[in-house]
């Protein structure tokens, strides 16, 4: 057995790394920390040649050029020039890698742009519509709370993104080097903490959102959506647009007429905001660049919110400089600074991210780099203003929010399960036409998990009856017959479509998950709940780098074996084993739950426990171990 010789060179951090900017030696902060004694902490770079993508975005014209030339050719696909501009617009460019040919059956891939995860009862309907008409005819929930569809010809995306914009919602800034989907816990309680998580996750998503024009000139032949974006209407209270343009002359605002935040040259890479409440880390909060947690009163009054930044998923294999990182905590800032602190931490980001080195361009590196405490005294550089000491609050817990729920105003709210988040038709099991149906009848707002299911909230109590009756005529499993496996595991769609995959996740963990389950049945762990994750690489869309155990693809038929991970998602996992091919999970696995069951604590969940003992001692364990069962 191979193990990982660079085990803690990928977790430890170092201060050799050589992809930040260089510190000056004037980074300093004067006098007792009041806002005229701040003095900025880094110069920007000076300027200097700067890379093809980087030329490129300046080049396209705020996300116009070379992209609409292209849109209007009779080529069924783009060139790689203008995809790049394409994310921004919220689509892929993909191919099915299994069908083998010298022309390409290019295709391609639209993601939502859902704040919270929300997607009303229309917005289903819509989509429903266009995958049957103009996708594969399924649709897929993502990790980040928000619909892909897949197999959209170049000729009908104009037809599905503008009718996707024109009901109220959007795909703009689903992807590229721009502020993603804003994720949050998806538990619809009426409660003053969750309605305010509920209400800044928008007020987050919208004060990032980019200005050009690119998305109304390309996909509405710039004419005026027939409705804005609906989170954009919700918190219209809170004056964003004014706020985003506002100066406080420390550098965070740009002089360009077009995007006061982001430039010609937007962001280094992806930028990723998750907003949740105390105690609730329903959305692995610790993986994101900036992780907000309200903080209210006595009184369910809102004070402010602990910000935490610096986290992130995406490493690739054989190069140490690139890890995942879970977010450190940096402090409490007041609601009435919650928006500016947050476009400091965003600026700092944008002048100070490695954008010469691509894959350690995510803020993960810059704080790890720099380190917590000296990239807050960065960010209040930006700011003006001390950020306050981070405010105490309840443990972490892990919670899908699956089953029925009291929603706190005498409604109900229902998870439902949906395996790796595929919603389809297929044999007995009709999930996508059963959600038309409750859609239809009901007319019941839904909310996108985490873990790439769905919840319909507002539900009339009377009505449960009658939504179970419609699980079970379309084959749906009620969630007591889920195995805990599967209901906490999450895999990435992979192959066939994704040109980064090398190898299987989505269709290979189905019987994964099956065959960990009768090996812990088999040695009497029937009764343990094991957080799983699988990706077909190393970029961590599914976020595996915080399971108890992951399998990371890294090979045609093999996977990297992680670790370690926290059961409430407060740490990375380790990688334990560098290849295992794909039929030895068994013999990989047997020994590791055999050290579990013998030594483990009272209650003590598998990460922890992985986590407490360390791969060296797995590893020898595993040397001497003799199963029981060969």
């Amino acid at each position: 057995m191979k193990i990982l010789a660079n085990v803690v060179a990928l977790m430890v951090a170092s201060t050799a790394l050589a992809f930040v900017p260089s510190l000056p030696r004037s980074m300093v902060v004067a006098g007792n920390g009041s806002s005229s004694s701040l003095s900025m902490v880094l110069e920007k770079p000076a300027a200097k040649e700067i890379s093809k993508l980087e030329m490129l975005k300046v080049n396209s014209k705020n996300l116009v050029h070379p992209l609409k030339e292209e849109l209007a050719t009779e080529e069924i696909g783009i060139s790689k020039d203008a995809y790049q501009i394409l994310k921004y617009h919220g689509s892929y460019q993909q191919s099915n890698r299994e069908i083998k040919g010298k022309v390409k059956d290019y295709q391609f891939m639209l993601r939502l742009k859902q704040p919270a995860g929300e997607l009303p009862p229309d917005l289903y309907r819509l989509l429903d519509d266009l995958s049957a008409k103009h996708g594969q005819g399924d649709l897929r929930a993502t990790t980040r709370q928000c619909f892909q569809m897949h197999g959209i010809m170049k000729g009908n995306l104009k037809t599905v993104i503008s009718s996707i914009m024109n009901i109220g919602s959007s795909t703009v800034g689903a992807c590229g080097d721009v502020n993603r989907n804003v994720m949050m816990t998806p538990a619809p309680f009426k409660t003053p903490e969750y309605e305010y998580a509920r209400e800044y996750s928008k007020v987050f998503a919208h004060l990032f959102r980019p200005m050009t024009p690119a998305f109304t000139e390309l996909w509405l032949d710039g004419e005026k959506v027939a409705t804005a974006e609906l989170w954009g209407k919700e918190v219209a209270h809170h004056n964003i647009d004014e706020v985003m343009k506002h100066d406080n002359g420390r550098g965070i605002i740009l002089p360009h007429p077009v995007e006061p935040i982001y430039g010609d040259r937007y962001l280094p890479r992806k930028f990723k905001i998750g907003v949740t409440v105390p105690g609730d880390n329903s959305l692995d909060i610790y993986t994101n660049d900036i992780g907000v947690i309200v903080i209210t009163n006595d009184a369910g009054e809102l004070e402010g919110f602990n910000v935490m930044v610096g986290g992130g998923m995406g490493r690739t294999h054989n190069k140490e400089n690139t890890f995942a990182r879970a977010a450190d905590h940096m402090g409490f800032v007041p609601k009435e600074d919650i928006m500016e602190c947050m476009k400091a931490i965003v600026a700092a980001q944008r002048d100070h991210g490695n954008r010469d080195v691509r894959a350690n361009a995510r803020m993960k590196y810059l704080v790890h780099t720099l380190g917590i405490d000296n990239f807050r005294t960065l960010v209040e550089s930006y700011f003006g203003k001390k950020i306050q000491p981070w405010r105490p609050m309840k443990e972490w817990k892990y919670m899908d929010w699956m089953g029925w729920w009291d929603q706190g105003d005498g409604k109900l709210f229902y998870g439902l399960h949906i395996d790796n988040g595929r919603v389809k038709d297929e044999g007995d099991f009709r999930l996508k036409t059963a959600l038309r149906v409750i859609a239809d009848r009901f007319n019941l707002p839904m909310i996108l998990s985490p873990t790439q299911s769905i919840i319909f909230r507002d539900i009339d109590p009377k009505d449960k009856p009658a939504l179970e009756a419609i699980f079970a005529e379309h084959g749906i499993k009620p969630l007591e017959q889920v195995d805990p496996l599967n209901r906490l595991a999450m895999a990435c769609p992979a192959l066939p479509l994704c040109g980064l995959a090398q190898t299987e996740a989505e269709r290979l963990i189905p019987s994964y998950l099956q065959r960990i389950r009768a090996v812990m049945d088999r040695m009497g762990l029937s009764d343990e709940e094991i957080l799983i994750r699988m990706t077909g690489c190393p970029n961590g869309c599914a976020r595996p780098y915080m399971a108890e155990l992951a399998f990371v693809g890294d090979g045609p038929k093999s996977y990297q074996v992680w670790l370690g991970g926290s059961p409430v998602l407060t740490r990375t996992a380790y990688p334990f084993m560098a290849r295992m091919p794909v039929n030895d999970l068994e013999k990989t696995l047997e020994p590791i739950f055999a050290m579990y069951l013998a030594q483990r604590e009272e209650f003590e969940a598998f990460g922890d426990f992985c986590h407490r003992v360390g791969a060296e001692a797995i590893e020898k364990y595993m040397g001497t171990y003799e199963s029981a069962f060969a």
